[in-house]
């Protein structure tokens, strides 16, 4: 494991993981929620933020139950560890938005609770461990990777409340034209593969 971090490590990882990684476009990670919440880009930008929040607090709760775990040497208890760990933050996402924000915990509905199970949550945790990454390189990882699955979503919905207002055919409304048009995004985010910086 790298303990001394440089800036352009901090950026490739960074770029690496909102554009040329992107959870929900290139490792098809969260798609339950990125197509159930992008019908409007409010719900999406609300989603986004309660997915940068969770997602960059699992990933540095995760990294240091993992330090523990290879400490007691029960590492074959990481899956689970680290789904209890998501639970308990969405939870804490759930209790906040009910609160103080109960338009959009209403707008979000089942979705809020689907980050619990959201396997991209989930795949940074465990992506960070894999990577070997120190504890700044998970925070920048864990808090761009929930940015590129927000700026994903916030796209999509944008898209989508413009193909509420086209002329699509019957056959092709509602999941159909969604599908498409996120294999094309899909593709549009692989242009950035051949970045280099």
């Amino acid at each position: 494991m790298r303990e001394l971090v440089d800036f352009s490590t901090l950026m490739t990882i960074a770029i690496g993981a909102i554009f040329i990684n992107n959870f929900v476009l290139s490792r098809f990670l969260g798609i339950c929620p990125f197509v159930g919440v992008s019908k409007s880009v409010e719900s999406s930008v609300g989603m986004g933020m309660a997915v940068i929040f969770v997602m960059t607090l699992a990933g540095v709760a995760t990294y240091y139950v993992n330090k523990v775990l290879a400490l007691s040497g029960i590492e074959f208890l990481q899956t689970l560890s680290f789904i209890l760990v998501i639970a308990a933050l969405v939870q804490f996402v759930e209790m906040f938005l009910q609160k103080f924000n109960p338009a959009l915990y209403s707008a979000l509905g089942i979705y809020l609770p689907l980050i619990t199970t959201n396997c991209a949550v989930l795949g940074v945790s465990l992506l960070n461990i894999k990577e070997g990454y120190n504890i700044i390189e998970v925070i920048v990882f864990s808090l761009c990777a929930a940015v590129g699955f927000a700026l994903a979503l916030v796209i999509m919905a944008g898209i989508r409340e413009r193909l509420e207002i086209t002329d699509v055919p019957r056959s092709m409304e509602g999941a159909p034209i969604a599908f498409i048009v996120a294999g094309i995004l899909s593709l549009a985010f692989m242009g950035f593969s051949g970045m280099k910086f």
